[in-house]
């Protein structure tokens, strides 16, 4: 399918006129006026669910005149989960472990008492339901100096990881970054948050400090942007349990 999509420059021209989704061994593809999609190393985009496809879809669906790949965020990852992940599923484990050892919602205000209040009231029943249902005993500390965590959370992190298929890792890899925490990353996995609240859980202490100063034009522009990602994620994973 992709001669248009291998050319030169980093918005190609659309090729294509009609997309859908189509159920194939392995999964379920994306069609392009009836040919199939394939990753940057040639692997086929076959997604695990009809509603993992259907997500992909609507991106290529939504591409205008110039195909924007930057704006297709679920592609991508499914791209990683297809090409990148099944390689590396060890590494990438020990890289969430490692994000893990300096989680975001550990690490809650001393003052002013606002902000204390939201992170107690927000991020404490996720630390205390990471414990119960998934066995993460993540340890708080008040400030921003350094928390050494517990050995075993560590090491369940990383056996958590390895449980999820290609897919679910790939979306794990992305979500923990984005939001600054493995426990935001897993609640979003399982369920629990969607990805937009999880990413505003995430910036908690960015909304207050522009409560108090005001929101920068730039650092505004930025917040969206990732904000979109978060929606996806949610999306992401919620087609995968589908």
């Amino acid at each position: 399918m992709q001669k248009g999509f291998r050319e030169p420059g980093d918005k190609p021209r659309r090729f294509y006129k009609a997309v859908e989704t189509r159920p194939v061994e392995g999964g379920f593809e994306v069609l392009l006026d009836g040919r199939n999609i394939r990753a940057p190393k040639g692997g086929k985009l076959i997604l695990p669910t009809q509603a993992l496809a259907q997500v992909c879809a609507e991106e290529w669906d939504g591409q205008g005149e110039h195909i924007q790949l930057a704006t297709m965020h679920a592609t991508r990852l499914a791209f990683t989960a297809i090409e990148a992940i099944p390689g590396s599923r060890e590494a990438v484990a020990d890289q969430l472990s490692e994000y893990a050892g300096a989680d975001l919602i550990c690490y809650f205000a001393e003052h002013p008492a606002a902000l204390v209040a939201r992170h107690e009231t927000h991020w404490a029943p996720l630390l205390d339901r990471a414990r119960e249902e998934i066995g993460l005993v993540f340890l708080r500390t008040n400030g921003i100096r350094h928390q050494e965590q517990p050995a075993q959370t560590l090491a369940r992190v990383k056996a958590l990881a390895l449980e999820l298929d290609d897919f679910g890792l790939a979306g794990l890899a992305f979500g923990t970054p984005l939001f600054g925490s493995t426990v935001l990353g897993f609640s979003v996995q399982r369920g629990w948050l969607t990805g937009e609240r999880a990413f505003e859980l995430s910036r908690l202490d960015e909304a207050f400090q522009e409560e108090q100063w005001g929101i920068d034009e730039e650092a505004a522009e930025r917040t969206a942007r990732l904000f979109v990602e978060a929606r996806m994620l949610g999306r992401w994973f919620e087609a995968l349990r589908g």
